[in-house]
């Protein structure tokens, strides 16, 4: 067996439990919060070691980390109800507070690149994954109390799949053109499209089979929109990340999932497709 087919055999052995883990954790609300909260805890711990490594730059890993989940843990307690009141982020504010304050006392080489990182650990981590229970926790119009469904959230990762799946079957086929090869290379616009055509099959399915209860108030035409939204999204955060390691000289985020990479590697679309998803419903409603 050749290092290449090893390969694939991890990687898909790794996809199944990743998917696995992703669709129960996401059916369920306080696995949900467990689940992300891990992941966000993850991610934001393999960033901050990162960009440690640049040599320019010291990171609180710590201090940025349990910022990170608690600012998940807040926004989901405020989104499902669970707490009332906005005194929950008081902790976390003082946490922003310190990571400022603490770079009179390090000495560090260069006090706006560590203020810059740690920031970013919160921007491009930890708040766009909060937005996970924004999808998740919708608001009953006749009780007017919060309740879970898993269906908003679990699509914007189906989409991803689903559009990484179709990028790379009609790349292998069709792909001639590059759509930003000074990032990535690998990437064609045939594949993009492609992706997008097999999301949108599957957002306009889903929008179908789901006006028997219509608990997401979308019709079939929104739910498309949806997928075009997350496969726009999803692709420039996959490109984002794909930036950020270019600039940092490396080709993986982490080995924690094998044949993926790192937490990065593998939420990167996500990054930026979660926030473009809450936009979007919530430019529905405005509409």
């Amino acid at each position: 067996m050749t290092d290449k087919q090893k390969n694939l055999i991890t990687r898909s052995i790794t996809g199944v439990f990743y998917v696995a883990i992703m669709v129960v954790g996401l059916m369920n609300p306080t696995a949900m919060i467990f689940l992300f909260s891990l992941i966000t805890g993850l991610a934001i711990w393999e960033f901050s070691g990162l960009v440690n490594g640049r040599g320019d730059v010291f990171v609180n890993r710590f201090i940025v980390t349990v910022a990170g989940v608690y600012l998940f843990i807040a926004i989901a307690g405020i989104n499902s109800g669970l707490i009332q009141t906005n005194a929950v982020f008081v902790p976390y504010l003082l946490t922003i507070v310190y990571l400022f304050v603490s770079e009179l006392y390090v000495k560090s080489a260069n006090a706006i690149h560590d203020w810059a990182y740690a920031m970013l650990s919160q921007m491009y981590i930890a708040l766009p994954l909060s937005m996970v229970s924004v999808l998740a926790f919708r608001t009953d119009p006749a009780s007017g109390v919060p309740m879970f469904y898993y269906l908003l959230p679990l699509s914007v990762f189906v989409f991803l799949w689903v559009n990484d799946s179709g990028a790379y079957c009609a790349g292998s086929l069709f792909g001639k053109h590059k759509l930003f090869p000074r990032v990535s290379p690998g990437k064609s616009w045939e594949g993009s499209i492609g992706g997008g055509i097999f999301v949108l099959v599957v957002a306009g399915l889903i929008g179908y089979f789901e006006q028997s209860n219509n608990l997401s108030g979308l019709n079939i035409i929104e739910w498309m929109g949806l997928g075009l939204v997350v496969v726009v999204f999803g692709t420039w955060g996959d490109l984002v990340e794909s930036l950020f390691k270019r600039t940092l000289g490396i080709k993986d985020s982490g080995n924690i999932l094998p044949g993926h990479g790192g937490m990065l590697d593998r939420f990167d679309s996500a990054l930026m497709a979660l926030p473009a998803a809450v936009i979007y419903l919530y430019t529905l409603t405005l509409i």
